[in-house]
């Protein structure tokens, strides 16, 4: 074991702290937008709609963190008859939930709104958050659009018991739609930001798919396997 770590060192990887490790393992829960923004278009050279990435970028890495922790899903925007009322529990923490995370979300067809504050809830309330720590990470490509208010929520699940929220924020734009190679529009009010600020999670902007799986990696995987692992890091932006 020595001699693994002194390797490390050698290559300018950071050992990570006992209790940076501990965390890296406790329960999470995913909560995925399946939103109808999630089916627009223009976002590679494949003309495909974003959540075909968002597939693909699950797939690479779920498989890569599911040994690591337990993990549930919560996602929202379908299958609602109020286009708001769509949050829906697929599973709560379970091992190795890797190929029951890829069905999931494959099968998933976007429609709807944002309720992202009453799905961030609800994945704070399975985790207990209250009693015990736990990880949420939020993959999202909008805004809140249902009235939530997350910053509040940020601040109650502040108090709980070590609940740490990341925010991921793909492909995110503002009103008017532009090209990946056009400059993005003027900065958006960031309501979901408050959200790992006020848990210290982490606050990542992802734009390519390769962004995307270097999110993921961060937020669910230990510290010492991201560092380890390939993979553009995503970049810290504005949601």
């Amino acid at each position: 074991m020595k001699t693994i770590l002194s390797a490390l060192v050698a290559f300018g990887i950071g050992v990570t702290p006992a209790h940076a490790q501990s965390a890296c393992t406790q329960d999470a829960m995913v909560v995925f937008d399946g939103s109808g923004s999630m089916a627009e278009m223009g976002f590679n050279l494949l003309d495909e709609p974003r959540i075909f990435d968002a597939r693909r970028a699950m797939r690479t890495v779920m498989p890569q963190v599911a040994p690591m922790r337990r993990m549930g899903l919560i996602t929202y925007g379908p299958g609602a008859m109020s286009s708001c009322d769509s949050v829906r529990l697929r599973f709560t923490p379970e091992a190795d939930a890797a190929d029951r995370m890829i069905s999931e979300v494959d099968r998933l067809q976007p429609e709807g709104e944002t309720p992202l504050t009453d799905a961030i809830a609800q994945a704070a309330a399975v985790l207990d958050y209250t009693h015990k720590p736990g990880v949420i990470v939020l993959v999202t490509d909008g805004k809140e659009t249902c009235g939530g208010a997350p910053c509040a929520l940020a601040a109650d699940l502040a108090r709980g018991a070590d609940m740490t929220v990341h925010v991921i924020g793909f492909r995110v734009r503002g009103e008017h739609f532009v090209w990946p190679d056009q400059p993005l529009d003027a900065p958006i009010e960031p309501v979901a930001r408050c959200l790992a600020d006020e848990t210290g999670g982490m606050y990542v902007h992802a734009e390519t798919l390769d962004d995307l799986i270097g999110a993921l990696r961060q937020t669910l995987g230990c510290p010492i396997y991201s560092d380890l692992t390939s993979g553009r890091p995503a970049t810290r932006g504005v949601l």
